[in-house]
């Protein structure tokens, strides 16, 4: 269930332990069904909920983060860029992305991490020697973007084409990576070289299905190549369905959820992740 932050604030479900999943819009995420799977396998007195956060309320929320009740939270779109300036601690590894998308409580301290390049990087292991200083095409510059960049690096890629549709707006940079920054007609150019896709934008995700950073002209372009979109919902979006296709290998953003899940878990509660458990409850949602 999706809750405004006014909801919640005044419901009975604010006097308990809680964590969230934060964006704007969130009715599509699996992050309660993932963590309250696991908080209950390890029989753990809390609950996790999905919060549809507007942006005139991020004042209140950061107050509210304080309260004995509130455990720790995800940060997804639009606010991946927003709290590692709120936060009291941010752990060396997110300083290095520049983007936090999980808040750890301690005693008296609200803690950043990023977790997601950790599980951007789940799924690429096996194409380590096709990435390895090759090119990446990279469809967004949000938040996700500064992760999917981290991730990149890791794995050797030296070129990153970022595709922003205010490109002037949106420059990515990198101490250890050639990147640029161009316009949806422009990263065609780019294509023939590239070894990886990624789309980190929400074109695709349920309710708009129909949606693709990829025009149907343009599939014939990804043939060979890997495309990855974090997008998991639902599983086989249209770029990854137009893109196998047209001969490419594609990776969903399921890997990612769950790899991404398991450490903010861990972090959180000291316990390990109930991997099985978890996979076969998403997989039953998204086949719904």
């Amino acid at each position: 269930m999706v809750y405004s932050f006014k909801d919640f604030k005044t419901s009975k479900k604010a006097l308990k332990p809680h964590y969230f999943v934060v964006g704007n819009p969130i009715g599509h995420s699996l992050s309660p069904l993932m963590h309250q799977t696991a908080l209950d396998y390890h029989n753990i007195a809390a609950n996790y909920y999905a919060l549809e956060l507007q942006h005139h309320e991020l004042s209140e929320f950061i107050i509210w983060m304080n309260r004995d009740e509130f455990m720790g939270c995800n940060i997804t779109i639009p606010y991946k860029n927003y709290f590692i300036d709120v936060v009291d601690q941010v752990d060396d590894f997110a300083k290095e992305v520049g983007v936090i998308n999980t808040i750890a409580k301690s005693e008296y301290s609200l803690i950043g991490h990023n977790t997601d390049v950790y599980g951007f990087l789940s799924p690429l292991h096996d194409y380590i020697d096709d990435l390895e200083g090759g090119r990446a095409v990279v469809f967004g510059t949000g938040g996700a973007a500064n992760a999917v960049l981290a991730g990149l690096e890791e794995v050797g890629i030296e070129e990153v084409i970022f595709v922003s549709r205010n490109p002037s707006q949106a420059s990515m940079k990198s101490w250890f990576l050639w990147t640029k920054t161009v316009d949806y007609n422009q990263w065609q150019s780019y294509a023939e070289e590239a070894s990886i896709i990624v789309n980190t934008t929400p074109l695709g995700m349920n309710p708009k299905t129909d949606q693709s950073p990829v025009s149907d002209e343009d599939f014939e372009l990804l043939k060979d190549k890997i495309c990855y979109d974090l997008v998991y919902n639902p599983l086989t979006t249209k770029f990854l369905k137009k893109a196998e296709e047209s001969g490419a290998k594609i990776i969903n953003g399921l890997e990612m959820l769950m790899m991404q899940g398991n450490r903010s878990f861990e972090i959180w509660t000291g316990k390990s992740f109930p991997f099985d458990q978890v996979k076969s409850k998403l997989i039953k949602e998204l086949n719904n």
